[in-house]
């Protein structure tokens, strides 16, 4: 059995990772406005991850046996100053993300639900990739700001990018 604050906290995180692909769909459409169709890409893709996500989360609740609950959330952000704005910005909304799945897991252990801090495991791991590619990808953009070039090798190498669901 799972609390209802346990419980209250995997649905906050479901609004959450739904949310984060909101805000990722609004970084894309910041990125085609500016003609980077390899931004959006990557961002569009990031969207998909998140939903990916999310839909862990609304499974596990379900697979628990427990009352999945469906919640809005706010607009996001649209208007971003350059590229390595967007990308900052998406760097602190992980960092953000990060600070919630740490809570929901320290949450679990404070409540012996161990079939949720083992489920929560495989979240812990992709968060510290995801801050990993962001910090990357900010490093490569700082490095071609001001150069056209490289701003479009980069853009060209991000138009690669495809979702591939984890294998489970």
């Amino acid at each position: 059995m799972i609390s209802e604050k346990l419980l209250d906290t995997f649905n906050q995180q479901l609004k959450y990772e739904f949310e984060a692909a909101n805000i990722y769909l609004a970084m894309a459409a910041y990125c085609k406005a500016e003609d980077l169709e390899g931004f959006a890409n990557f961002f569009i893709v990031q969207a998909e991850e998140e939903r990916f996500h999310a839909m862990k989360f609304f499974n596990f609740i379900d697979e628990i046996g427990e009352r999945i609950v469906m919640s809005g959330y706010d607009n996001p952000n649209n208007s971003y100053d350059s590229l390595e704005d967007v990308f900052t910005a998406a760097l602190k909304h992980e960092q953000k993300v990060t600070a919630q799945i740490n809570n929901l897991m320290s949450l679990a252990l404070e409540e012996k639900h161990y079939a949720s801090v083992n489920f929560l495991n495989w979240f812990i791991d992709e968060q510290v990739e995801e801050e990993a590619m962001f910090s990357a990808l900010i490093a490569k953009i700082k490095r071609v700001t001001n150069s056209p070039e490289g701003i479009y090798m980069l853009d060209n190498e991000l138009a690669q990018r495809t979702f591939v669901p984890p294998a489970e």
